[in-house]
């Protein structure tokens, strides 16, 4: 059974840096893509990063670009997102999944963006 937890959420000020984490277990991390998603309020999922199963492959949507950064440690079965930068739009509550549409997901990590 596939098994994600996030963390590393929290309050910070525009232009601000915080770094999520996402522990997985239950299944083959090393052979997945993984990626994140994120649900700002009263929207929609909308996905934000992904990277390959050995890491060398990663994506990003525009609006994330240069800002954030996706990786991997398969030895801990963990992967992370550094976000610097960080904006007002970018508030929301932050998942990983094993697919880009997010259907199998944690429970999230909130990351609040606020002066």
């Amino acid at each position: 059974e596939v098994h994600l937890v996030e963390s590393g959420g929290g309050v910070v000020q525009p232009g601000g840096s915080l770094r999520l984490s996402c522990a997985a277990s239950g299944f083959g991390f090393n052979y997945y893509w993984i990626f994140w998603v994120r649900q700002a309020p009263g929207k929609g999922l909308e996905w934000v990063s992904g990277i390959n199963s050995g890491g060398g492959t990663t994506y990003y949507t525009d609006s994330v670009k240069g800002r954030f950064t996706i990786s991997r440690d398969n030895a801990k079965n963990t992967a992370y997102l550094q976000m610097n930068s960080l904006k007002s739009e970018d508030t929301a509550l932050y998942y990983c999944a094993t697919d880009r549409l997010g259907t199998r997901r944690g429970q999230g990590t909130q990351v609040t963006v606020s002066s």
